[in-house]
C-alpha cells in the first residue's frame, strides 16, 4: 500500500479513538503513534490520568507482597493438592496481569511489580527455563517467551544473569527450521514407538529419564507457529539482543507459515491467525506480525506488505479494529492502537 493510503487510515482512526480512548490508550495513541514528546501538556496528562485508572489501581491493589495475585478457591485447591506454584493458575494470573499492568503504564516500583517479577525468576531452573504452568512438568517454549518479554517490558536488561540465562536456553532450543516447539511433546511423540502411548504414560517415562532427547534430532518434524511467536515476541523486546541472525529464522518460519494450519494440535486452525484478540498472547496474526516488525522484517518484503494490506482491511468503517470473537469497548480500544503502532511504524519505513 501507498504511504499516503496507509496514513489516511492512521488519521482517521486516531481522531476516533481519540474521542473515547481511556488514559492509558491515550497515552500510547499520543506518543506511539502521533510521535508526540513525553514532556507534551496533553502526554503528561494521560499519563497523570493513568495512574488512577481503576484496571490498574485494583490490580496493584490485589497484588500481595509476595509478588502474587489471588486465585479462585477452586484453583487454589488444585494447585494446592497438586505440584504447587509455578504449576498451576498463580503463574498464568502473574503474566496475564503484568502483561495488563505494562499497558497500564506500571514499574516495578509500583506496589509490588518488582516482587513479581523476582517471584517468577525465583522458578527459574539449573537450565535456565522458568518451570510451569503445566503441570506434566515439561517446559514451555510459548510461556518462557511470553516471561522474556515480561522481564524485558519492565526494563530488565539481558545483561542480567538470570534474563540471559533464559535467553541462552531459548536459544538452545532453536530447531532446524529456525523455529521452536513444546519439547517431548511436539517431537519425540511422534516417533512410531510413542505414537500411540496415552500421554499420561508418556510423560511417567519423561520424567523417569527414560526418554532420550535431542532437540536436533528432528528434522523431519516441523516446529510449531505458535510457540515460536510466542519466542520471538520476547526477542522483539531486546535491542540488546546478540544473536539476532539466529531469531530472524524464526521470524522466516513464522512469515512462511502465516494463514496455514498448525503442524500441531496447538492453535492448529488457520483461523487464529485472522482473529484479533486482547490480551494478544492468546494468538492472533497482528501480535506476530508487531513482533517481526520489531525483529527487524521491513516495508517492501512482500510477505510483510500482503499482512500489512491484510491488517488495514479488517478495519471498520468507524475506524476501529474489533475483537473477533465477541466486541468489548476496552479490548477493541486496545486492538485498535495496536494496530495502529504497527501501521505507523510500518509507515515510518515507506
Amino acid at each position: 500500500m501507498l504511504k499516503r493510503e496507509i496514513e489516511a487510515v492512521i488519521e482517521h482512526s486516531c481522531i476516533r479513538l481519540k474521542k473515547v480512548a481511556a488514559p492509558p490508550v491515550r497515552y500510547w495513541l499520543l506518543v506511539y503513534v502521533n510521535g508526540m514528546d513525553e514532556g507534551d501538556h496533553e502526554v503528561q496528562r494521560a499519563l497523570e490520568a493513568a495512574e488512577s485508572y481503576p484496571p490498574r489501581v485494583r490490580l496493584l491493589r490485589l497484588l500481595k507482597e509476595d509478588g502474587t495475585w489471588p486465585i479462585s478457591k477452586q484453583r487454589k485447591k488444585a494447585e494446592d493438592s497438586g505440584l504447587g506454584p509455578p504449576y498451576g493458575w498463580t503463574y498464568i494470573t502473574m503474566i496475564r496481569n503484568l502483561y495488563w499492568l505494562h499497558e497500564y503504564l506500571a514499574t516495578p516500583e509500583d506496589g509490588h511489580v518488582g516482587n513479581a517479577l523476582e517471584k517468577i525468576l525465583s522458578w527459574q531452573n539449573d537450565e535456565g527455563y522458568i518451570e510451569g504452568p503445566i503441570p506434566d512438568r515439561i517446559p514451555r517454549t510459548y510461556y518462557n517467551g511470553l516471561a522474556m518479554s515480561i522481564f524485558r517490558m519492565f526494563g530488565m536488561p539481558l545483561s542480567d544473569r538470570r534474563v540471559h540465562r533464559l535467553f541462552n536456553w531459548m536459544m538452545e532450543m532453536q530447531r532446524h527450521d529456525g523455529g521452536w516447539n513444546i519439547p517431548y511433546i511436539q517431537d519425540v511423540k511422534y516417533l512410531p514407538q510413542y505414537r500411540y502411548m496415552r500421554m499420561n504414560t508418556f510423560l511417567d517415562l519423561v520424567r523417569r529419564g527414560d526418554v532420550p532427547y535431542d532437540p536436533k534430532a528432528f528434522d523431519s518434524i516441523p516446529s510449531c507457529y505458535w510457540c515460536t511467536v510466542g519466542v520471538i515476541t520476547g526477542m522483539a523486546w531486546s535491542p540488546d539482543n546478540p544473536r539476532v541472525g539466529e531469531i530472524r529464522r524464526g521470524g522466516e518460519f513464522v512469515l512462511d507459515g502465516f494463514f496455514k494450519k498448525n503442524h500441531h494440535s496447538f492453535h492448529r486452525s488457520e483461523r487464529h491467525w485472522e482473529e484479533l484478540r486482547y490480551p494478544a498472547y492468546f494468538g492472533s496474526g497482528y501480535w506476530a506480525l508487531d513482533s517481526l516488525l520489531y525483529l527487524g522484517f521491513r516495508a517492501g518484503d512482500p510477505r510483510i506488505d500482503r499482512l500489512i494490506e491484510w491488517l488495514v482491511h479488517q478495519r471498520m468503517k468507524d475506524g476501529f479494529w474489533y475483537h473477533k470473537e465477541r466486541p468489548h469497548e476496552l479490548h477493541d480500544q486496545w486492538i485498535t492502537v495496536t494496530v495502529l503502532m504497527i501501521l505507523r511504524y510500518y509507515s515510518n519505513m515507506l
